[in-house]
C-alpha cells in the first residue's frame, strides 16, 4: 500500500479492473484477455498527447471534415488523425483529435462523450497509448471502460481514479488465535463432562423410577387403610348413637 496512488503510473489491466487496484484475481473475461494481449503502440505518431482526444464508435462513412465542424465548437483544433485501414483505406471507427489549449480538451472530454455523428453514439476519452505506460486498447480488453458506473468499469485514469483501499485492523480471534488448541481442548473436555453428568443423571432417573412406583403403591395402600379406619369410626358412632 505504500506506492498506492489515485492515478496510475503504469497501466495493469489486474489493478484497471480492480476498485482500489487491490484485486489479485481478474473477475472478468476482458481482465484476461488485457492481460495475455501483445499491444505495441504505434511509434510513428505525432503530436502533444496531453492535449488529444481519443474518439471511438464512429460511422465509417464519417470524414475528417465533418469531425472538425462538430469537435471545433469546443476549441481551435491543431490535428485531426482519422485511423484507416492501411490496405483498403477505408475508416476504421476511431479518430484522435490534438486541441492547441487544455481547456478545450476538457470541455470535449466532458461535453462530447455520447454525442451523436451521423446517426452513431460515439465515445471519447483522453488518449493514453502514449502516456501510459504498458496501456491495452478496449477492442483488446483493456481501456477504462465506460462513463457510467454500470457494465465493463476501469479504474485508475483521470477522470475514474482509484478509491483509496480500506485497510481492516488484523483481528485476533480468541477461537482461531493464539492459545485456540488449549480452549478447544477445554471446551472439548467440558463436553466430556455435560456428556457424563447428563448420562449419570439418565441413570439416576431410570434407578428413582421404580422408587416412585414403589412410593405411589404403598400411598395408595394407605390411603386406603386410612379411608377403612374412617369407615369403621363411622359404624362405631352410628352404634352408640343407637
Amino acid at each position: 500500500m505504500a506506492d498506492w496512488a489515485p492515478i496510475a503510473k503504469e497501466y495493469d489491466p489486474l489493478k484497471a479492473g480492480s476498485i482500489d487496484g487491490t484485486d489479485e484475481e481478474p473477475h472478468d473475461r476482458a481482465i484476461w484477455r488485457a492481460m495475455l494481449a501483445r499491444y505495441v503502440p504505434n511509434k510513428g505518431v505525432t503530436g502533444d498527447p496531453h492535449l488529444t482526444l481519443f474518439v471511438a464508435r464512429l460511422n465509417l462513412q464519417t470524414t475528417e471534415e465533418k469531425l472538425k465542424e462538430v469537435f471545433s465548437r469546443y476549441g481551435d483544433i491543431r490535428k485531426i488523425r482519422l485511423v484507416r485501414d492501411l490496405v483498403t483505406g477505408f475508416s476504421k471507427g476511431y479518430a484522435f483529435i490534438e486541441y492547441k489549449e487544455e481547456r478545450a480538451l476538457l470541455k470535449a472530454h466532458r461535453d462530447a462523450n455520447r454525442l451523436v455523428i451521423d446517426q452513431h453514439e460515439i465515445f471519447v476519452d483522453f488518449e493514453l497509448e502514449r502516456t501510459l505506460k504498458g496501456w491495452i486498447p478496449r477492442r483488446l480488453g483493456g481501456g477504462f471502460g465506460g462513463k457510467k458506473e454500470s457494465g465493463q468499469l476501469r479504474f485508475g485514469g483521470r477522470d475514474r481514479p482509484f478509491r483509496k483501499p480500506i485497510n481492516l485492523p488484523n483481528m485476533k480471534n480468541d477461537f482461531y488465535g493464539e492459545g485456540s488448541s488449549e480452549k478447544r481442548n477445554w471446551s472439548r473436555e467440558g463436553t466430556r463432562d455435560w456428556r457424563t453428568r447428563d448420562r449419570d443423571h439418565e441413570r439416576s432417573r431410570d434407578k428413582r423410577w421404580p422408587e416412585r412406583e414403589r412410593s405411589w403403591a404403598w400411598g395408595d395402600s394407605e390411603k386406603e387403610r386410612d379411608s377403612k379406619e374412617e369407615r369403621s369410626r363411622g359404624r362405631e358412632r352410628k352404634d352408640r348413637d343407637r
